[in-house]
């Protein structure tokens, strides 16, 4: 909190009057997350601050003060009130978005929240310039714009301004959340700087009455800082009935190969498989298929979209890593980070791509039929997915659910065990075991164990193939155990090993001796014998899972 001799000069009565008044003027509510005041109830834990801040000539008056609990005044992260205001309402938008299933939140949570996004549009063309009323809002003027031509694309656009009521957000085009780099847009606009690219939309009639949604597909950061700012109206510019898939592929490149805008990898795997959707209605159209037949494969794709046929083989693959990174059944979801690792949460998304995905996920096309098996529960891509999910779901039984605990995090544990804090064993455990190295070690034990059942089983399989065949419940049995059994190494929760082992990254050579041999490429002991498949696979006491 920023000095006040104002405040300094208080007297106990005073201030206490002070608080009273304040919390009058707010309704009883925090100014930053807008929660209840009570000032019996929260009496030595609620702080004065200055709105505007001193250092940026904010006045030392009571005008200028706001009344907040302590908590949030000083874990705020930001000297200026206001932008503590607007990031605890995003925080709250969120968590709302996490609750209901979504990574986190975006431009359409914000628009929802603040009366956005509720009408659409009708656009009339008159020769070179675009006609159009803003009327379901209440106001009734003609406005004219020019329209323009993108000389390399062909596409005809205009630049307008549109109260966000028109504003909807194309969740197709950008599917990302919004990151924490929108606490810096709401800093900079606070200062009345202004933004220097005006957001893109597109428009194309939807409804019977020639009406359709404006649809902002870039610039979402930049526009949820200004509508959390209180700005009700915003310029962008419109494509007018574009076609959908160039700037679909645009925005793709955008995030891939041109590295212009900072998609994680997540992300750019659901923009492949929006692509891949697309290019199956594509395959139809000019084949004159029906819209639900699926009767031709992968291969036949890739042969048929030949000039690009790289990119269509990624987005085959990166359909398969969506649907499973989506599924509702995927328990390890909730424990994932998104775009790096930040210590929110035990494992990363690169973590998934490069450990299970990697070994398990069959990365060329295929030559059967799309829908060959679906009625028999066989079909190759089905069971792949099915049993991907299920597989990290075990996973994630076995580590984490009810073990990791958010309110501890990840954030420094090492250094903070050397520091002597006291962290559950299960909650450090998750946090080990989830490092990448040790992952990529984890999973191609998993593989021994599949492939060691079926050659005691006597059965052939594709071993790049694992998972198109269906593991019966006995090896699912097999795989618990094994994950249990390497949770009880006492290795994890092994506190003198913080510095030493678990301080700097391994790579996975160094886990890959250790689970081999019980000694690491340093020569440092770790584990009292290398891991035995068989006795890996045998229940014992005490197991942290059990077979059902």
């Amino acid at each position: 909190m920023a000095a006040s001799k104002y405040l300094g000069a208080l007297t106990e009565i005073q201030r206490h009057e002070l608080e009273q008044r304040l919390s009058n003027r707010q309704n009883n509510r925090c100014f930053i997350c807008d929660e209840l005041v009570d000032l019996t109830l929260h009496a030595g834990q609620l702080d004065i601050d200055h709105i505007d801040p001193i250092v940026e000539d904010g006045l030392d008056s009571e005008n200028n003060f706001a009344l907040t609990h302590a908590s949030c005044n000083r874990s705020k992260g930001a000297s200026d009130l206001r932008v503590a205001r607007r990031l605890a309402e995003f925080e709250k938008l969120q968590q709302e978005a996490q609750k209901a299933g979504k990574r986190g939140a975006n431009l359409g949570d914000v628009l929802e929240r603040h009366g956005g996004a509720k009408y659409s549009l009708r656009l009339k063309r008159d020769g070179d310039s675009i006609q159009y009323s803003m009327s379901a809002s209440g106001d009734n003027r003609i406005r004219q714009s020019p329209v323009l031509t993108d000389k390399l694309s062909g596409m005809d656009y205009f630049f307008a301004s549109f109260p966000i009521e028109y504003l909807h957000h194309d969740d197709r085009i950008n599917p990302r959340s919004i990151g924490p780099n929108i606490r810096g847009l709401i800093e900079e606009f606070l200062q009345k700087r202004p933004q220097l690219h005006v957001g893109l939309a597109w428009w194309a009639p939807e409804d019977s009455d020639g009406s359709g949604p404006l649809k902002l597909f870039d610039g979402q950061h930049k526009a949820a800082a200004q509508i959390l700012l209180g700005v009700r109206e915003l310029p962008v510019r419109v494509f007018v009935e574009p076609n959908i898939n160039v700037l679909l592929q645009a925005n793709t490149n955008a995030g891939g190969k041109l590295r212009q805008v900072a998609f994680d990898q997540a992300v750019m795997r659901h923009l492949g498989s929006t692509l891949y959707a697309e290019r199956v209605q594509q395959y139809r159209r000019m084949r004159g298929l029906p819209e639900d037949d699926l009767s031709f494969s992968e291969q036949d794709l890739v042969r048929f979209f030949r000039g690009e046929r790289r990119e269509m083989e990624r987005y085959i693959i990166d359909a398969q890593r969506d649907n499973i990174t989506h599924s509702a059944e995927n328990k390890l979801l909730e424990f994932v980070e998104w775009a790096g690792k930040t210590g929110n949460r035990p494992i990363s998304y690169s973590t998934i791509e490069k450990t299970f995905f990697k070994e398990f996920l069959y990365k060329k096309a295929l030559d059967s039929p799309i829908d060959e098996g679906f009625e028999q529960g066989t079909n190759p891509r089905f069971l792949e997915r099915e049993q991907m999910v299920r597989l990290m779901s075990l996973f994630a039984e076995v580590f984490f659910v009810g073990k990791w605990d958010p309110e501890i995090g990840g954030r420094r544990l090492e250094a903070r065990i050397q520091k002597g804090e006291k962290i559950d064993e299960y909650h450090l455990r998750a946090w080990r075991i989830a490092r990448e190295e040790v992952v990529t070690i984890t999973v191609k034990w998993i593989r021994l164990v599949i492939e060691n059942f079926f050659s005691w089983t006597g059965r052939m399989v594709d071993k790049e193939r694992l998972l198109h065949t269906k593991l019966p419940d006995e090896l699912w049995c097999r795989i618990g155990i094994f994950l249990s059994n390497l949770g009880q190494l006492p290795c994890w929760v092994d506190r003198n090993l913080s510095t030493t082992v678990f301080g700097p990254k391994q790579n996975p050579e160094f886990w890959d001796k250790v689970f081999n041999t019980g000694v690491a490429t340093n020569g440092q002991r770790i584990l009292t014998e290398g891991l035995n498949l068989h006795e890996m696979i045998k229940e014992k006491q005490g197991l942290m899972y059990q077979c059902k």
